[in-house]
């Protein structure tokens, strides 16, 4: 299998290149699992982010990562975007979301009221793991203006693609779509 090696500040990691079924290959980037990385990716993050008053990130591959950041920062929460409504988000807040390179189909995101509240007037930083078309940065970004929090940073492991010339997010490293 081919791959391709990043470096997250001092993390060295080989990616496996795995085709989508658009055609495209991508870099698979996947933190589920791999407690060192995450941990790494997380810490390094978190320098980033210093000055955000709270986080936020879309499940799934966020939430672990989005918590190192968290307990390194000293926040007591986080705020999460959901994909799917959950039975105690009935008060929160909904998006539709374009099509991202992974889902290829429109999607929906949620968060809860107490998650609304702790966005409202602080600075937010968005944390995910990968940012490529930014179509799901877009709906986070949604989000947070919404529940009338102001975007401070917009945290990634990963650039993909064109998403490296971008001047309004940081990173760790970048990946080529191919």
């Amino acid at each position: 299998m081919k791959t391709y090696e990043v470096d997250l500040h001092g993390y060295k990691a080989q990616l496996p290149i795995l085709p989508l079924p658009n055609g495209v290959q991508i870099c698979f980037f996947n933190l589920h699992g791999n407690a060192e990385m995450t941990e790494h990716c997380g810490k390094e993050l978190a320098k980033m982010v210093a000055d955000c008053d709270v986080l936020l990130t879309a499940e799934s591959k966020g939430l672990q990562l989005t918590h190192v950041i968290a307990r390194e920062l000293g926040h007591k929460f986080y705020a999460v975007a959901r994909k799917s409504l959950k039975l105690y988000m009935q008060d929160g807040l909904s998006i539709v979301i374009n099509s991202s390179i992974t889902t290829g189909k429109e999607q929906r995101l949620y968060i809860s009221k107490h998650d609304a509240d702790l966005l409202k007037g602080k600075k937010v930083g968005i944390i995910d793991d990968v940012v490529s078309t930014g179509n799901s940065l877009v709906g986070l970004e949604k989000l947070v203006e919404l529940a009338g929090g102001i975007i401070c940073k917009k945290a990634f492991v990963l650039a993909e693609g064109d998403a490296k010339d971008r001047t309004d997010i940081c990173f760790l490293d970048t990946i080529p779509l191919l």
